[in-house]
């Protein structure tokens, strides 16, 4: 079966839909995704491995959850939506921000994308299960833990990821008051620096923005 994704313009406003390879071709096409953060109440954050199966970073580390919305959801409900088809979860997710990049994956295809970002809360204790094809490997990681890998195999790293932690203090003060205590350890210069590092890795010609 065909899957389409939205297309959207710079600021978000859909513009029509394109099946997802297409989308995913090595120029891209700008389209509408989401980013899910799952942290537990210690500020430890839950990182997938993309399965190998996959045509783009097959192999490395993810956020949570990434995916893309359909026509008629929300960030927050295709979020909500995915969550149990890729980990086995439910659990329920609030809006951050949204930002725009483009990066290309050797000479196969591209990331082009408006990625809403969205965080959740589960217990430490949360069993997880792997879905074939999408998530080979499953794993909790503090902030210190990701600082010391990024500045020793920041290319193992997802870029989208590493972006969503970057802007992180974007997000609205109700939320940043909200997830004061989950957040603080992601926030300081010296995580800031890392991400900075790792994305730069990634996107050379600094092609990624913050969404208003």
């Amino acid at each position: 079966m065909v899957e389409y994704l939205i297309l959207v313009d710079k600021n978000d406003n859909p513009i029509g839909t394109e099946e997802k390879v297409k989308c995913h071709l090595p120029n891209g096409i700008l389209h509408r995704a989401f980013t899910a953060l799952i942290f537990d109440k210690n500020g430890r954050l839950v990182l997938t491995r993309r399965a190998k199966e996959k045509m783009l970073w097959p192999g490395d580390w993810d956020g949570t959850v990434a995916s893309h919305p359909r026509e008629s959801e929300t960030y927050v409900s295709s979020a909500e939506r995915r969550m149990p088809e890729e980990l086995g979860i439910e659990c329920k997710l609030d809006y951050l921000f949204k930002f725009e990049y483009h990066v290309p994956y050797k000479d196969i295809g591209s990331e082009n994308e408006v990625c809403g970002t969205l965080v959740g809360l589960v217990d430490e204790s949360t069993s997880f299960k792997k879905i074939e094809g999408e998530i080979d490997e499953i794993k909790w990681i503090s902030a210190e833990e990701l600082l010391s890998e990024l500045k020793s195999k920041p290319e193992i790293y997802c870029p989208w990821m590493i972006i969503a932690l970057e802007f992180l203090d974007k997000s609205e003060k109700s939320m940043l008051e909200k997830y004061e205590n989950i957040f603080k350890p992601w926030m300081n210069p010296e995580m800031h620096k890392a991400f900075q590092q790792a994305i730069k890795l990634h996107l050379p010609d600094d092609n990624w923005r913050l969404v208003e």
